[in-house]
C-alpha cells in the first residue's frame, strides 16, 4: 500500500489474515457435521432403491387381496349356484308333498272300490303318481310290521299286543310316508303295538 494514496497497489502482496483459533473450531465443526450430513442422507441410488422397495411391498399387498377377493368370490358363486338348486329340489319336493294327501285318498278309494272298471281306473292313477315320484327319487317309506322308528315313523296310536306280536312294532299304516336322498317329506302315520 501506498502511504499517500492509502490504496493498495496492485503490485503489492495481500497481507493474510490469520484466522482466530474459535474461527477455525467453528468451520472444523461445520465441515464435520456437512460430512455427517452428507454420510446419513442416502444418495439418489438408495432414496429410489428404497421407494422401489415399498412399491413393491405395497403391490405384493394388492395381489394377496386380489387373490383373497378372488377365491371368496368363487366360494360365492359355488354356494349360490348350490342353494339354488338345493331351493329348487326342496320346491319341487313341496309340490309333489302336496299330492302326497290325494295318493292317500286314491289308496283308500281302491281299497273301498268293488266294481273291476273303476279299480282299473284307480290303479292306473295311482301308478302315474307312482311313476312321478320314482322320477323324483321319491321313496314310500311304508313300515307295516317293521320296528317303530321315530324318524321315520308318527305314532298316531298305541293299542295292546294280540297274541304274537311284538311290543313297539307297526301294527297299521294309516298314511304312507316318503322321503328323497334321505330326507323324509312326510312323516309315515303308523299304529303302534304297546
Amino acid at each position: 500500500m501506498s502511504k499517500k494514496s492509502g490504496r493498495r497497489d496492485a503490485a503489492e502482496p495481500m497481507e493474510e489474515t490469520q484466522e482466530t483459533p474459535a474461527a477455525e473450531a467453528a468451520q472444523e465443526t461445520a465441515a464435520e457435521t456437512a460430512e455427517e450430513t452428507a454420510a446419513k442422507t442416502p444418495s439418489r441410488e438408495e432414496q429410489l432403491e428404497r421407494e422401489l422397495e415399498r412399491e413393491r411391498a405395497k403391490a405384493e399387498d394388492f395381489k394377496r387381496k386380489w387373490y383373497s377377493v378372488s377365491a371368496e368370490y368363487e366360494n360365492y358363486r359355488k354356494r349360490t349356484v348350490n342353494q339354488s338348486a338345493q331351493r329348487y329340489q326342496e320346491g319341487r319336493a313341496d309340490v309333489v308333498g302336496k299330492l302326497f294327501p290325494i295318493a292317500d285318498n286314491l289308496g283308500r278309494a281302491l281299497a273301498a272300490c268293488r266294481e273291476e272298471g273303476t279299480r282299473k281306473g284307480i290303479e292306473m292313477v295311482t301308478a302315474a303318481f307312482e311313476k312321478i315320484l320314482a322320477e323324483e327319487k321319491i321313496e314310500v317309506i311304508d313300515p307295516l310290521g317293521q320296528p317303530f322308528d321315530a324318524e321315520k315313523h308318527e305314532a298316531i296310536m298305541a293299542v295292546e299286543p294280540e297274541a304274537g306280536e311284538e311290543s313297539g312294532t307297526v301294527k297299521q299304516v294309516y298314511a304312507k310316508g316318503y322321503m328323497q336322498n334321505g330326507k323324509v317329506l312326510r312323516f309315515a302315520q303308523v299304529v303302534v303295538v304297546k
